[in-house]
């Protein structure tokens, strides 16, 4: 499939070569970035919002796009993250189809997309992509990185690899390592990719493409971005009108059945099955252990920051809260006036997307009083 660019998406080139964490270089690659508001004369009203795996550059409407963003409730002017006070940069992930160099993205060196051929990713790429985007926009200090799923392993990777860079820091739903439950669910959605037979090593096109396999993955993210008790309430048992029911005795029978295949649906074609696959596994490789031999605590104490907080939610399986709290406790004993926040949302992982009555004062007021 073809790269997902929306309008409005600026580009930061990389060095060229890139090199990559786990070996492997890219040349001419570029990461996708969006920004709101005005730099301050001091450059000292500088936010980076680092997302999760599936987001693009655009967080919300500015200028350039007037088109709703993904994180549109909690960005903008006289918002929790107040784009008259703040100058916001959000980045697509390096290793995404949405703008930023990925599997899916022509190889300059053949003329074809990389596909397998693209480097293996780490979270720690992406990191160091982040601050090129930093350089090109002359911003030599953050108030605060703010790191969502995904991008709250990319913002600690950012702060270890770059010290003194940011102020500040909000770890939303994210973590310093991958857990074997998180790990487990992105092997089994990379094994419905790659057991697809239209997957074909990579080598799919729009007509041949691994549907199946994508709506699947989908469908296991979905159950765990979500939590038990919003599923119930939202679903319980109710069943699809005879007329809705598929054909086959062991079709869709419930509205919950019906509510995944279409979200699956919705998704596939909008996403390039390659770039899912290198992003997934760079979540499980991420470690924050590895900077002080194994100790994952001491790895977190050595990032220095003025203030942190830390949020997640008590229906998060795919994050568990512990994790939270780790990096809470880990950036304190760094020196950090480090904050702690369980939220009692029903809404599991995705609290942070669509929850923003409880994460919207919290992120708020964090940044009012920098």
């Amino acid at each position: 499939m073809t790269e997902t660019i929306p309008p409005g998406t600026r580009f930061a080139r990389l060095p060229s070569p890139f090199h990559f964490k786990r070996g492997g270089s890219l040349s001419g690659a570029v990461l996708a970035y969006e920004t709101w508001g005005e730099l301050s004369p001091s450059g000292d009203n500088a936010i980076l919002i680092l997302p999760g795996l599936s987001p693009n550059a655009h967080a919300a409407a500015n200028a350039s796009n007037p088109e709703p963003g993904w994180w549109e409730a909690m960005l903008g002017p006289g918002k929790p993250i107040d784009t008259n006070r703040w100058f916001v940069v959000c980045v697509n992930p390096l290793g995404s189809c949405k703008g930023s160099t990925g599997a899916a993205s022509v190889n300059p060196d053949t003329g074809r997309a990389y596909r397998l051929d693209f480097p293996d990713l780490s979270i720690e790429d992406g990191a160091r992509a982040a601050r090129e985007v930093l350089r090109e926009l002359g911003i030599e200090r953050l108030a605060c990185v703010i790191g969502n799923s995904m991008g709250g392993m990319g913002a600690l990777a950012f702060l270890l690899l770059h010290p003194g860079l940011a102020r500040s820091h909000i770890q939303v739903s994210g973590a310093p390592q991958a857990l074997p439950f998180s790990i487990a669910i992105r092997s089994l959605q990379r094994e419905a990719i790659r057991l697809d037979p239209n997957w074909n090593q990579g080598l799919y096109d729009d007509h041949a493409y691994p549907e199946n396999g994508m709506r699947i993955a989908r469908k296991l993210g979905v159950v765990t971005y979500r939590s038990a008790i919003e599923w119930d309430g939202r679903f319980g048992r109710v069943r699809l009108d005879s007329e809705c029911r598929e054909d086959d005795p062991f079709g869709l029978e419930f509205e919950v059945e019906r509510y995944l295949e279409g979200h699956a649906r919705r998704f596939v074609r909008t996403f390039d099955p390659n770039c899912y696959l290198y992003l997934s596994r760079s979540m499980d490789w991420f470690d924050v252990a590895e900077y002080a031999g194994g100790d994952l605590m001491k790895a977190l104490a050595s990032i220095r920051l003025e203030r942190a907080l830390s949020i997640g939610v008590h229906t998060d399986i795919l994050f568990p809260l512990q994790q939270q709290e780790q990096v809470a406790e880990g950036l304190r004993a760094g020196g950090a006036n480090s904050e702690f926040l369980a939220l009692e949302s029903p809404q599991g992982h995705d609290a942070f997307l669509v929850d923003i009555a409880r994460f919207g004062p919290a992120i708020g007021g964090f940044l009012a009083k920098l």
